[in-house]
């Protein structure tokens, strides 16, 4: 694990590289990522966190065709190693915290929906919530957990939620234009 408590998600670290592009920043737990591409002689693709890096590792046969399908595809898988870890560790403390827990959760790419409690009581988690600093992330949680004790945000909504994050609104306006 990183300093950010992210495990290596790969694998075979190579001593040269190809071929790199830079693209924009990636956000893990709020925090920006550099994304390097590399092409290799590989079969299949790799990815792999290095310090403040994310580098995907693409066989050279991609080289010449566009690489975002792919490199889309491998960052999905990213975030929901990472979720999985991250998402375990919140919904286990908010279990403890508030006394109750969902009778289910899954971490399912949704889109334009960061979490969502349904009618049965189960709780469903977009991996890219990672994308956003942990604080959020707990919020988040604790939003939908709320939801199993009052389906709307009525009065008693807020007042359960504010009595275990009284600094919900920060995190809240983080959030603001999605759906969750």
């Amino acid at each position: 694990m990183n300093k950010l408590g992210i495990k290596t998600i790969s694998l075979n670290t190579f001593q040269t590289k190809e071929y790199a592009i830079e693209k924009d920043p990636v956000k893990i737990f709020g925090k920006n990522f550099r994304l390097r591409i590399f092409h290799k002689n590989l079969k299949i693709s790799e990815l792999n966190l290095s310090g403040r890096d994310i580098q995907v590792y693409l066989p050279n046969k991609y080289k010449k065709i566009g690489n975002l399908k792919i490199l889309n595809v491998a960052l999905d898988k990213m975030y929901e190693s990472i979720a999985k870890d991250e998402v375990e560790r919140v919904m286990e403390k908010t279990r403890l915290m508030l006394g109750f827990a969902p009778e289910d959760y899954e971490i399912k790419k949704m889109h334009g929906i960061l979490a969502n409690c349904s009618d049965d009581k189960k709780i469903t988690i977009n991996p890219e919530i990672v994308k956003y600093d942990r604080n959020v992330i707990e919020y988040i949680i604790l939003h939908e957990f709320c939801h199993l004790k009052y389906k709307t945000h009525c009065r008693k909504f807020y007042e359960l939620l504010e009595k275990y994050m009284p600094n919900y609104r920060t995190y809240a306006r983080k959030i603001e234009n999605m759906k969750y």
